[in-house]
């Protein structure tokens, strides 16, 4: 579990660091004569990620139903290693011109390709060292994702803290992914000498898991990805904070981070608990009642925020969502993978994540940042939330229907 989890950590950390670096890398790679076109063509660039996150999904994913998880999680490894080392040594556009956004766009392609199948193998890893227990075992899914919202902010509140803009835009932004860069190889070392799960072990035929989970698992597939579109719509949006509060609420950079690692060490703390409660009351009551709480409570507390736009607000308003989200977040991965069979897990958690990342989630900073460029409206974002939870809701429902509890 720890061998699976912190890999999965590093690998999520070289691809949310972009995120919380997108303003600095809009100005170096994406220069324009307004800032918001400069800072929505990084967001863009962002999301472009997503368009290849599903081809990712299918291949790897058949991979890892047809050569097991661990292979397929020690080749996601080495994908992700190479966008990041493109990203952390690639001239700005001064230097080479347009050639420079052509090659954060094909990083990000590499990473994108490298997540989509990430999900899959981890989750289905996890959720298969113990069924008694898969709720707590496969939480440390989101639970490693926590941690790397941690790493991540605390780059972003220890550079702006220690250096200046210029010494940010000359250099600084390249640090975290050459931190990245230089774990990876331990991740890597990790991921090889795992041991192979019992429960795809055990399986006598593997036969074609793409074509079984398409004719078969439909259904499935789209339950699925209902469910996953409020946590990654969420998650997504939590990434474009930094951005939001230092443009939208005036709010200093690093404060702005100390937000964000709140939410992530709630994160990494709660979802495990929720998970393992999951074990012992169900998925869907958990499920349920973090979604609703969503639904609910994110539109007051984004205009709590726009109406008192201070530190400690932003503070406690990070907080509530983490909390929420770790509720939705614990019992969510171990419901999936319980709703494919072993033969077709990897393929069908790996399909549906992906494309519900990519229809919804990839595009969320860009989608907030055009909404309250279009609208006005500090609220704004609250809004496409509020969308997510009730598609959620409705897959929730669905997964009732299908006998899951």
């Amino acid at each position: 579990m720890a061998a699976a989890s912190l890999g999965n950590a590093l690998e999520w950390f070289d691809f949310v660091v972009y995120g919380f670096f997108a303003a600095t890398i809009a100005k170096l790679f994406f220069p324009a004569q307004d800032e918001a076109v400069s800072l929505l063509l990084a967001f863009a660039t962002f999301g472009v990620t997503f368009f290849v996150r599903p081809l990712g999904a299918i291949v790897l994913g058949a991979f890892a139903d047809r050569h097991g998880r661990k292979a397929a999680l020690t080749l996601a490894i080495v994908l992700m290693m190479v966008g990041t080392a493109i990203i952390a040594v690639a001239p700005t556009y001064s230097v080479i011109g347009p050639l420079a956004p052509m090659l954060i766009v094909i990083a990000r392609l590499i990473q994108g390709f490298s997540a989509g199948g990430e999900f899959g193998s981890a989750t289905a890893f996890l959720a298969e060292q113990n069924s008694e227990r898969r709720g707590f075992f496969a939480s440390w899914q989101f639970a490693s994702q926590g941690l790397t919202t941690v790493l991540a902010t605390a780059f972003g509140a220890a550079l702006a803290s220690a250096l200046t803009p210029e010494q940010m835009d000359a250099w600084g932004w390249r640090v975290p992914f050459a931190f990245g860069l230089l774990i990876g190889p331990i991740a890597y070392y990790i991921r090889r000498h795992v041991d192979e799960t019992p429960e795809f072990q055990s399986l006598s035929e593997r036969g074609t898991p793409l074509r079984e989970t398409l004719l078969e698992g439909k259904k499935r597939l789209l339950i699925s990805l209902g469910m996953v579109v409020l946590c990654t719509v969420a998650m997504y949006t939590i990434l474009f904070m930094p951005t939001y509060a230092t443009r939208q609420l005036g709010l200093p950079v690093a404060g702005s981070f100390m937000a964000i690692f709140l939410t992530g060490a709630i994160q990494l703390v709660l979802t495990p608990l929720f998970g393992s409660l999951s074990d012992k009351r169900g998925r869907l009551p958990i499920l349920f009642g973090a979604a609703i709480a969503i639904l609910l409570l994110i539109y007051p507390m984004f205009a709590w925020l726009a109406a008192n736009p201070t530190l400690q607000t932003l503070l406690i308003v990070q907080a509530i969502i983490g909390v929420l989200m770790a509720g939705y977040l614990g019992p969510l991965p171990a419901l999936m993978s319980e709703i494919f069979p072993a033969r077709m897990r990897t393929t069908g958690l790996s399909i549906s994540y992906s494309f519900g990342v990519a229809i919804f989630g990839g595009f969320a900073p860009f989608i907030n940042a055009w909404l309250i460029e279009s609208t006005g409206s500090k609220l704004a974002p609250s809004w496409y939330v509020m969308f997510a939870a009730a598609i959620s809701l409705t897959a929730l429902v669905g997964a009732r229907r299908l006998g899951a509890k």
